[in-house]
């Protein structure tokens, strides 16, 4: 069974920093895709940031620059730091993997359906 645990979420004010970490059981961070989505109160669920099988990266564009998602394989978890956080970031941060063979090494996943396992998700409010 499955199972991505989210923290590291929390307050911070404008211009601050988090970094979110999402533990995988019975899945291998290194395996396939995985990535980081977020959603607002009354909003749709956005991607954030991928990584593809073997570190290739991608960011919407509302996060380019500030944010890092990354692995560290020993410890089985995926990372996104989040740097110069602004209000709009302000949201539940959920992590997601894959491990359909077909989307393994495809870049820009930003799309919920490209995903079958889903963490609880973790809050991150950014005051100004």
């Amino acid at each position: 069974q499955v199972r991505l645990l989210e923290s590291g979420g929390g307050s911070v004010q404008v211009g601050g920093s988090l970094r979110l970490s999402c533990v995988a059981s019975g899945y291998t961070v290194s395996s396939c895709s995985m990535a980081w989505f977020r959603q607002a109160p009354g909003k749709e669920r956005d991607g954030v940031a991928h990584i593809a099988r073997g570190g290739y990266t991608t960011y919407a564009d509302s996060v380019k620059g500030r944010f890092t998602i990354s692995q560290d394989y020993a410890n089985n978890t995926l990372y996104l730091q989040m740097n110069s956080l602004k209000p709009e970031d302000t949201a539940m941060y959920v992590c997601a993997a894959d491990s359909r063979d077909i989307y393994c090494y495809v870049g820009s996943l930003l799309k919920s359906k490209y995903f079958n396992y889903w963490g609880q998700g973790t809050q991150v409010a950014v005051s100004s």
